[in-house]
């Protein structure tokens, strides 16, 4: 097996196999901040042979597709269409990529399924949710990964340009060896990859290491690059090698004499098949990143996979702040704001009839009431995370200490996300709100400090104060989600008598006026043993059930951000 690559060689291969062949890898996706590091890799991007184009995340279709050509259209007098990013052979660099949206990532998909366009993808997330949505990563070949290179370690990236020319010239006469592409989709499945696009890709960058190599034939060390820079920041799994005991032993030589001689009409020569361990693939996968990107990557996928439901805050339109969103039709009053060229690009076609027909034809431009274009914007509300927990029964006072820990860890890291945070403790004989919705660490502490347990368990009366708090935060614009942390089943009425009939009645209907509502929410079950009860309650709530025995406040911490999609 050939040494595995440092950051940096891994970045000058990466961008000479893509110079040699950007149709057929699709692409790269660049993880890095923005610095002089990154610069020296986009610099290389020259030697790509398509024109290079940047593109921003919030582009538009006319942008993408082509659309009329506003400065074209009022010097002639007559609609001009301008051509988009799309419609020749190019390698689009898009920045900020890990802000694209959905809509832009489904249309870069398609466009990238079309022969002729690459992408470059500069990912500048700071935290693992931040990244590239699936349908990018899906198609993008190349993963480099440079937050750890420093200056002193990185140097400019040159290649000689005839060398290039050479390989790309070869790249068609690279010949397959027979089971290369079966040997890359094992190894793909080994790795937990379940995406067909990735042993194809890895098949072309091999392809691509031959032809720059100055070869027909694709080496150990293609393949082993290829599943390097294609497969490393795929994987969900690493399978463990095999015990050498556990080897079979080989089989003995055939003797010579004893070997019959083919016959006469038997073929003797057959395409030669290539034989590489399949082990030695993945262990330069697994050589190829740092042990803990794996994680990152995985918990990046898993934070914007959900962040459609209640990982993030509600999606709020405006017409002051947030991302930009399509222009909309509308008249102008006291709260607006006209999208200047937006209204321009509608009026344009109309200019030559509406001059002759005007009478002020002087005016270059004649705008109509039907012409204004508004701006919208979109941004995420403030999320609140209500804690209703269980302060009854004689393990209170763990339970309490866990979730106090809880939420210490929550907020400590939600100023990133916008995260506000609540606590409602319920035993006794109700239900008492300890910390209205907050973000300052110290003021939790200090009202965390002295808070009290035992006593029945009045879950009804946690319920209805959680959803209280609920509709206090929708008022103040915040998209509250409950978590409910409890041991046992409810055996106080709302009334507070002990009933348990009616507080099980009772919890189960304020968890149907909790989905009602459209209120997310997650139950987390903290008893030794996991209990029926809590799991239809939960089904009850349309919420995730988590059963946690004897957690400590990091995996309370841990579970919770990973079933609201943190």
């Amino acid at each position: 097996m050939t040494e595995p690559l440092d950051p940096w060689a891994r970045a000058e291969k990466a961008i000479a196999l893509l110079s040699v062949d950007p149709a057929g890898l699709k692409g790269l996706w660049l993880r890095a901040r923005a610095g002089a590091v990154r610069d020296r890799v986009t610099t290389a991007l020259a030697a790509l042979p398509l024109p290079v184009r940047k593109m921003h995340p919030f582009i538009g279709d006319d942008a993408l597709y082509g659309g009329l050509d506003l400065a074209a259209t009022l010097a002639a007098g007559h609609p001009v269409r301008g051509r988009g990013l799309l419609a020749d052979p190019a390698a689009l660099v898009l920045t900020m990529a890990e802000r694209a949206p959905a809509g832009l990532a489904a249309r870069l998909g398609t466009a990238l399924d079309a022969p002729g366009l690459s992408l470059i993808a500069l990912d500048e997330g700071a935290t693992p949710e931040e990244t590239l949505p699936s349908a990018l990563t899906d198609r993008l070949g190349l993963f480099l990964d440079l937050d750890a290179v420093s200056w002193s370690e990185s140097a400019p990236i040159t290649f000689d340009a005839e060398a290039l020319a050479c390989a790309r010239n070869r790249l068609a006469q690279v010949r397959l060896p027979e089971g290369a592409l079966a040997m890359l989709t094992r190894t793909a499945a080994a790795l937990g990859i379940s995406s067909l696009r990735a042993p194809l890709l890895a098949l072309a960058a091999a392809r691509a290491a031959a032809a720059l190599r100055g070869t027909d034939e694709i080496s150990e060390a293609d393949m082993q690059l290829a599943a390097e820079l294609v497969y490393a920041h795929r994987a969900t799994i690493f399978p463990e090698p095999a015990p050498e005991d556990d080897q079979p032993p080989p089989p003995p030589p055939p003797d010579p004499q004893e070997a019959p001689e083919p016959p006469e009409d038997q073929e003797t020569a057959k395409p030669e098949e290539m034989v590489i361990p399949e082990e030695l693939l993945l262990e330069a996968v697994r050589a190829a990143l740092p042990a803990d990107l794996l994680g990152r990557l995985a918990a990046g996928r898993a934070a914007r996979s959900a962040k459609g439901a209640s990982g993030t805050g509600a999606a709020r339109k405006g017409n002051r702040r947030g991302s930009p969103l399509p222009s909309r039709p509308g008249a102008l009053d006291s709260g607006a704001r006209i999208d200047l060229v937006g209204t321009l690009r509608t009026a344009a076609p109309w200019q030559r009839l509406r001059r002759e027909t005007s009478p002020r034809p002087e005016f270059k431009v004649q705008i109509r009431a039907s012409d204004i274009r508004l701006k919208r914007y979109q941004e995420n509300s403030d999320r609140v995370l209500i804690f209703t927990v269980d302060a009854s029964g004689s393990s209170a006072m763990a339970r309490l200490a866990e979730a106090k820990g809880a939420v210490e860890i929550l907020l400590a890291e939600a100023y990133a996300r916008r995260d506000n945070v609540a606590l409602v403790a319920f035993r006794g004989t109700g239900a008492e709100l300890l910390l209205s919705p907050t973000r300052s660490l110290v003021q939790t502490k200090r009202r965390l400090a002295g808070l009290p347990g035992g006593g029945g368990t009045p879950l009804a009366a946690g319920l209805k104060m959680a959803l209280e708090v609920a509709g206090m935060a929708r008022a103040h614009g915040m998209t509250p989600t409950v978590a409910l942390l409890t041991d046992g089943r409810a055996n106080i009425a709302l009334d507070g008598t002990a009933d348990r009939p009616t507080a099980e009645a009772e919890a189960t209907r304020m968890a149907r006026v909790i989905a009602g509502s459209g209120t997310p929410a997650i139950v987390i079950d903290t008893a030794n043993r996991p209990q029926p009860a809590l799991k239809a309650l939960a089904a009850v709530m349309g919420a995730p059930y988590v059963p946690l025995p004897r957690a400590d406040a990091h995996r309370l911490s841990a579970a919770i951000s990973g079933a609201l999609g943190d």
